[in-house]
């Protein structure tokens, strides 16, 4: 009782009545919670998977698997959906017409909201480096900034503590509002876009509108051995090259796992057929160099 009375003060006043929702509770945390809370504030709902059973947690449910709620959504005409992950610290949405709404478009409604009511410290938000060059490129037009780090949820509220922002997170749905919340917390996230829908009063999707995807294409090379990319001058003059090309229409992502022999080459650009060429150039050269550099060692 205490966990939902503190999340309806993050979005005092909030009616939800007249709004149809479509929840996806992954068998996991929010089986209870979310349908609680929602039925209180007055939506009418529809509910999956918020039967666990100590086994079936993200079973064919949840934010990796929507696909069931998507189609709810169009079936039933609903407002909204919105999928959870087990822990319920992550949250997809879905738009009126069934179409998801990732994290990094939450992050963009949510930062231009914020920033119209003067209530985004900096004029920032942080992501991280998997973050769609998009969300850039849309909230740069809203005189928002944006700074990546790292490529995880820990590295992103490190970030935001230490320069102040109260707005991170991931593509995956794990938002941060720090002013409201210490970590990610999918239900909140959730009532953070409805407060947005009802204070705009207009649709998800159109609200999501304010941000267009790039198109990304990820290349995974794999390595005999991990070599420093500064010792590949090839490919970081490939790369360097490609970087002063595109400019800001695009981005270039080019690292090494951290728990496989795989050199990961992300590119994102306006022309897929052509970033994926582009992509393909810079696995070929590093294959060659990393190749050349394992013989030598043998």
């Amino acid at each position: 009782l205490d966990y939902l009375a503190f999340l309806k003060e993050t979005a005092p006043g909030l009616d939800l009545k007249g709004m149809r929702i479509v929840l996806d509770c992954a068998n996991g945390a929010t089986y209870k919670t979310a349908p609680e809370l929602l039925s209180e504030l007055g939506a009418d709902l529809i509910v999956l998977n918020d039967k666990p059973n100590g086994r079936n947690i993200n079973e064919c449910a949840g934010s990796e698997h929507p696909e069931n709620a998507l189609l709810k959504v169009k079936e039933t005409a609903a407002h909204a959906g919105f999928v959870f992950d087990g822990d319920g610290d992550r949250v997809i949405c879905i738009d009126e017409r069934g179409r998801i709404v990732d994290g990094d478009a939450v992050l963009a409604l949510s930062a231009i909201d914020r920033a119209n009511r003067g209530e985004l410290p900096g004029r920032a938000i942080v992501c991280t480096e998997y973050s769609n060059k998009g969300l850039d490129i849309a909230l740069e037009e809203a005189g928002i900034r944006v700074f990546r780090h790292g490529v995880g949820d820990r590295d992103v509220v490190a970030a935001m503590r230490e320069f102040g922002y109260t707005l991170g997170g991931e593509q995956s749905g794990h938002i941060v509002f720090a002013d409201l919340s210490t970590t990610g917390d999918g239900l909140l996230t959730a009532l953070q876009v409805l407060e947005v829908m009802r204070r705009e009063n207009r649709p998800l999707g159109d609200l999501a509108a304010v941000m267009t995807p790039l198109p990304q294409v990820l290349v995974n090379v794999e390595v005999p051995v991990k070599v420093p990319l500064d010792k590949l001058p090839g490919t970081a003059q490939t790369i360097a090259d490609l970087e002063s090309e595109i400019g800001k229409r695009g981005r270039v992502y080019v690292r090494y796992s951290g728990t496989q022999n795989l050199l990961r080459i992300m590119l994102e650009g306006e022309d897929e057929s052509e970033i994926r060429k582009r992509a393909e150039a810079i696995a070929e050269q590093a294959r060659a160099e990393i190749m050349e550099r394992a013989s030598l060692r043998a």
